[in-house]
């Protein structure tokens, strides 16, 4: 099973948010009604690419009901739902949590900060232009200020 990371985040856009494992459920669902394997590992490579590519963000930091890293839909997604996602939550137990919008925000923004350092320290190229990129999507996403890491980005 391939979904691409528009799709994955429209499986978590269903829910608001997901654990990796409930995403991971979700997924061996999606195949199952579709009649493809979903072979786990591949699952765990997407969703890391996902979140590698800004298409989900990880939120550790939350008052919801989980201790769990809560996955959402990032700055860069244009969810889009799989054949037969919309069943998801009627086949599914997952709780409705209540992120506030602010321990997402700082999950993008502390996550951004650490790439772009990485990048710059690193004198990775092809990653300081996917992050520039990735930071005028974090300021149409929401209303985040993206100069001053831009500019540390634009030096490289």
């Amino acid at each position: 099973m391939d979904l691409p990371p528009d799709e994955l985040a429209g499986v978590v856009d269903l829910f608001g948010s997901l654990t990796r494992a409930e995403l991971a459920d979700a997924c061996g669902e999606l195949a199952f009604k579709q009649g493809v394997d979903a072979d786990p590992d591949a699952v765990a490579a997407a969703v890391d690419g996902a979140i590698d590519s800004y298409h989900l963000v990880a939120v550790n930091d939350h008052a919801a009901d989980t201790d769990e890293t809560l996955l959402v839909v990032g700055p860069v997604a244009f969810p889009a739902l799989p054949d037969g996602a919309a069943d998801l939550p009627h086949i599914m137990d997952v709780p409705s949590r209540d992120l506030s919008r602010e321990a997402v925000i700082e999950a993008v923004k502390s996550r951004f900060r650490e790439d772009a350092v990485m990048a710059v320290k690193n004198g990775d190229e092809d990653r300081v232009k996917t992050l520039l990129d990735v930071s005028y999507d974090i300021e149409a996403w929401e209303n985040v200020e993206m100069d001053a890491l831009r500019d540390r980005l634009d030096d490289v």
